[in-house]
Parts: structure tokens; sequence; C-alpha cells
């Protein structure tokens, strides 16, 4: 089947715009003068897709990736082995899994060690691994989720013994307010983590120390140290609380238009019969996407004002109609132009009129989630694409 042909024939599609990415990278470069800008791109680099990002952002410089667990990790050296750049700096934010110190060496990864046990067996890994062990270690300041403490951070300062053999590069934590630049959190944790580096940064004198995500990059350079990890931003979505979101968007989601439909006045549309045309006749869209789709069902029409998803399709926003099911979304359509919307036309789930945060607000939950979860199904394209055109075989593999 032809390219075009595929694309008529797709119910709903993904554009990512890599150009934005590029752009929403060099903005924090620039926000973070002086660090080393990473690029956090788990879960699928936030849904767009591991393997376009990832050596888009490395054409844009960035040498340092951080993923969830050590299969992202592999899956990643994998693509970036080729041409792109071989010797990129992994790091595997969930640390070492029991018994995997040999995968984490065959593709040259960095565990980031977050308890002694773990940095026991990683420094004791035996004889399927060989020469320096690179390692960042991670300490919690108050987010109480993962990390050593800091009286591990005073003990790992004298004991020489703990990290025999291995090479530290990066000592790290994380912001748990970073969102909210005026929650005491923020500062508390700055001052918990610069003591802990005090101690460990003449320990280790080739390692970079690490505070900063996405939001954190804006509270300020103190903040920054030697290197940032940016995740969300990178992608579009807003990691501020109550703030402008300053990144430019680059994903797009949309859904075509499978069948219109006329419903009688007391009639109902979907799954429960939740939603009623009341006393006059309505005029409803139905699309080709649902929560398998990422489209989550928390989308489906609810009493409140602010639940609900809303879709742009014949130029203006429209609700959604009833329950989101599988496949399929029903969209009221009634206050449109007889003839605005017909069959086969493209209606906007996420894009430059529906935010990622506005309907992962509509949906009870953050853009992340949106983001992260966005179906497989997508007929997905690049722009660019390879050699600078847009991609329009990019569904999403790497």
């Amino acid at each position: 089947m032809s390219e075009a042909a595929q694309e008529t024939a797709a119910g709903a599609i993904l554009t990512v715009d890599l150009d934005a990415v590029a752009a929403n990278y060099a903005m924090l470069k620039k926000q973070a003068a002086g660090a080393e800008v990473s690029a956090v791109v788990k879960a699928d680099a936030y849904g767009l897709g591991l393997g376009p990002v990832a050596r888009r952002l490395a054409a844009e410089g960035c040498r340092t990736f951080f993923v969830a667990d050590a299969n992202e990790g592999a899956a990643l050296r994998e693509m970036l082995a080729d041409k792109t750049i071989p010797d990129a700096i992994i790091y595997v934010l969930n640390g070492l899994f029991p018994g995997t110190a040999g995968l984490y060496a065959r593709a040259r990864l960095r565990p980031v060690l977050a308890s002694l046990p773990e940095l026991a067996e990683w420094r004791d890994a035996g004889p399927e691994v060989t020469g320096t062990l690179p390692a960042a270690l991670h300490f919690d300041t108050g987010m109480n989720r993962l990390g050593m403490s800091a009286a591990d951070a005073a003990m790992l300062a004298q004991d020489e013994t703990q990290t025999a053999g291995l090479e530290i590069s990066l000592v790290l934590s994380h912001l748990a307010c970073a969102d909210d630049a005026a929650h005491p959190q923020n500062a508390k944790q700055l001052s918990c983590f610069r003591e802990i580096w005090e101690r460990l940064g003449p320990r280790f004198p080739g390692a970079v120390a690490s505070l900063a995500n996405s939001g954190g990059i804006w509270l300020g350079q103190d903040y920054h140290f030697g290197l940032v990890r940016p995740g969300v931003s990178l992608y579009g979505g807003n990691p501020f609380t109550g703030r402008a979101n300053p990144f430019r968007p680059a994903v797009r989601a949309e859904a075509r238009v499978i069948a219109l439909r006329e419903v009688a006045p007391g009639e109902t549309v979907g799954y429960g019969a939740t939603w009623n045309a009341g006393g006059a006749p309505r005029r409803v869209a139905i699309l080709g996407a649902g929560y398998a789709d990422g489209y989550f069902r928390a989308l489906s029409s609810g009493a409140r004002p602010e639940s609900g998803g809303v879709v742009h399709i014949g130029g203006a926003a429209c609700p959604i109609a009833g329950r989101v099911s599988m496949d399929m979304v029903a969209v009221d359509v009634s206050s449109l132009p007889e003839g605005a919307v017909k069959r086969g036309d493209m209606a906007e789930l996420i894009g430059p009129h529906v935010t990622v945060d506005d309907v992962g607000l509509r949906a009870g939950t953050l853009g992340y989630e949106i983001l992260t979860a966005l179906g497989r199904r997508y007929m997905r394209r690049y722009i660019p694409g390879p050699n600078g055109k847009r991609d329009k075989e990019g569904r999403g593999q790497a």
C-alpha cells in the first residue's frame, strides 16, 4: 500500500515536530548556560518515539541521555550506535536490578545507584564485567522515593573501599516541587544537595552534580550545577504550575471523522447512555480514535464544566458527547454550520488549539501522562524526517 493510501486509511494520525523538540532544547541550553543539558528520553521519549527524538537531539549536540530501565537503555544504545553518537552517555534512572550487571556492561549503560546494596553489586559485578565501572550516585533530599541518605554520603566520602573500581561520573538528586517556584521544598532540597555535593565533589573529581529537572532549570543558576535533566519541556509540555508555557508544542494528534449522525430529541449516545440530546435534535461526529489510542476514558463528557474532552473540528471547539470507547469517540458538532464537518475530515485531539496540558487537565491528570500514553495505533509522521524532509513513513519505529 502506498504511503498516501495508508494515510487516507488511518483512523488517527500523530505528527511529531522534531524541529519543535530542537527549538525547546535550544531554549533550555540558553536558560541553563554553563551547564550541560542532557535529555530524559524514558517512556519512548515521553511517547514521541525514542529513536527519532534521540537522534534529533544528538544532532543538536546532546550527548547524555536518561532512560528508566536497562531495556530502554540497550534499545537506545543500538539506535545511536550506527552513525550518530556511539559514545553517548546513557544513564538508567531506576538503578541496577539484581543480576543485570552484564547487560549494563554490554550496552555500556551507567546505573544510577540509589542504595548501598546496588552500589555493592555493581562494584562486585564479577568476571562478566571488566574494566572501569561508570555509575551515578543518587541521593534523596526530600522526595522520599529513591536515593541514599546524607549519612550515606558522609560515609562514602570517608570510606574509599565502598566505591573501589567504580568511576563515579555523576551525583544527583531530584526536586519534588520544581513546578512551583515559590514552594519552600525547593530551597530545602537545594541546601541538602549542596551539602552532599560539598562532601562528595572532592572525593570524585571526575563527577558532575545534577539537581534540576525541567522546572528546576527556571529556579535559577544555583540549581543548575554541572548538568540539568529536562524531560517534558523538550516535548512541549508545561513543567510549571500557574505559569504560561514557553515551550513549543511538539505533538499533534488527529482523528478522522468516520460517521455523522442526527440524534433525535431525548436520544442518547454511547455506552451507558450517559449523554442525552435533550429537547432538540443534535448532530454528532464519530471519530476513529479512543482510549486504545491514549485518548483517556476520563475525557468522557461529565457534569462538571472543566471535565470532559474538547476537540477542535470545523474551525471551532466541540465537546465530547458520552463515553470515550476503545476505538471511537462521539463529538457534539451541533453548534457548527450545516456541512462544516464531513466524513473523512480530521479533528484535532491534541495540537495548537487543544494543548496536551489542556487535555490532561480535562482528564484529571497531567500532560505528562497524556504524552506517555499515546497509543501505537496512530499512523506516525515526523517533521522533518530523513534528509530534512517530512517523514511520511514515520510510524514511531526507530
